[in-house]
């Protein structure tokens, strides 16, 4: 994606703004369940033993069950909708909706069968080939854009963990140039897979117990399910028609690293880069943000690198958490919830907690309550395996003399 923001005036920009949110982790079903219960310290990760061949291990599910990517995205969309106020048709609204596992649990199912059965004397019934085309990567977030009866522009990228705010940004983008006034974006990701977690398990990735963020013992990450949709709408759009504002989206850097498939630069020289990034597009100097979402993902890697990157370039002051020990590792949707839960921080002064926490290892001003504070912006960092680098800075209000 083109960042047209770095080649326009500020004075020439749209402001952008979030006018609805609909969420779901393992946390609750919908964004204000999911937001009392992290705030009251809860997590949604239990010990699961969902497939046979498989060990036991601590996983964030939303059910009993491995959920419906479909399923999720259809009520998360419809959440979006509701609370902005607004319902279908809407066609004028483009659509930005990413995952990093997509349809995966389908392809998998799908494997089994056909690798059960002699192809030859047994072959597959009738019809079970016959929706595949609906199985494919980019589906989901056409199947979004039917659902509101959007006609404009789809997009549906996939960059691993920054898979959300890359959505966000592609977003933002098109409303900041004019070319849309509304746009539905977000990510959604139903990861918990045979496959993904023998992946994670043969990496030494997974968690044995939960997961913890930033914690001396650490053990790894713990994949859960989750789901962020957002209405991103231009300021005067939304004064026009009176929407309450949960923020604005100031600007992201979107960087790569360059460096391994799945392991970041030991100097974190891109995630750095990528903070410096989106503060200059956002007009903001590191002493200017209250508050840092962490990506966490709780391996002994990443929380090292981010911390080392966050350290380089913010006072001790500034607050820091993740959620992933609440809601587990949502992959592509990780940033998503961590936009929703910054947004809500940001509306409610209120800092969100390193849920698992217990024994910090880096010199870090690490949020073990919540807390009551003053947040006027918020950076929320996301970063992937192949070294996608997402980052994006959000403010409490508008301000229309600024425009």
């Amino acid at each position: 994606m083109t960042n047209l923001k770095s080649h326009i005036p500020k004075s020439k920009l749209v402001k952008v703004v979030v006018t609805g949110i609909g969420l779901i982790s393992a946390l609750g079903e919908n964004l204000e369940t999911s937001w009392q219960r992290l705030i009251a310290g809860k997590s949604g990760i239990k010990l699961h033993q969902l497939f046979p061949e498989l060990s036991p291990c601590p996983l964030g599910l939303i059910g009993q069950k491995p959920a419906s990517l479909k399923m999720l995205t259809e009520l998360v969309v419809a959440d979006a909708l509701k609370d902005a106020g607004l319902s279908p048709p809407l066609p004028d609204c483009a659509v930005a909706i990413g995952s990093s596992r997509s349809y995966q649990a389908e392809w998998e199912m799908l494997a089994r069968k056909i690798y059960s059965c002699d192809r030859l004397s047994s072959p597959l019934p009738n019809g079970e080939m016959e929706n595949w085309l609906e199985t494919l990567p980019h589906m989901n977030a056409i199947a979004a854009a039917r659902q509101i009866g959007a006609i404009g522009s789809v997009l549906a990228p996939m960059t691993a963990c920054a898979t959300g705010i890359w959505a966000i940004a592609q977003a933002t983008s098109l409303v900041q140039t004019g070319q849309y006034q509304r746009a539905i974006a977000g990510a959604v990701e139903a990861p918990i897979t045979p496959l993904t977690l023998a992946g994670f398990q043969q990496m030494g990735a997974l968690a044995k117990t939960g997961a913890y963020p930033f914690d001396l013992h650490r053990e790894g990450l713990v994949l859960g399910e989750g789901a962020a949709i957002f209405v991103i709408e231009s300021a005067e759009l939304a004064k026009q028609r009176q929407a309450k504002i949960y923020g604005e989206i100031l600007g992201f850097g979107l960087l790569n690293d360059a460096y391994h498939q799945n392991a970041p630069d030991p100097e974190g020289r891109s995630a750095i880069a990528s903070i410096k990034q989106c503060l200059e597009r956002s007009y903001l100097t590191p002493a200017e943000i209250d508050y840092i979402h962490a990506h966490g993902t709780a391996t002994q890697l990443n929380d090292s690198v981010e911390s080392m990157a966050i350290e380089h370039l913010f006072n001790q002051k500034v607050a820091v958490s993740s959620t992933k020990g609440a809601t587990g590792h949502t992959l592509g949707a990780s940033g998503a919830l961590g936009v929703a839960f910054s947004l809500l921080a940001l509306q409610q002064q209120i800092l969100p907690p390193c849920v698992g926490l217990q024994q910090p290892e880096f010199d870090l001003n690490l949020v073990k309550v919540a807390q009551q504070q003053k947040i006027q912006y918020a950076l929320c960092l996301s970063f992937g395996f192949g070294g996608q680098n997402a980052v994006i800075a959000l403010g409490k209000e508008f301000n229309e003399e600024n425009n």
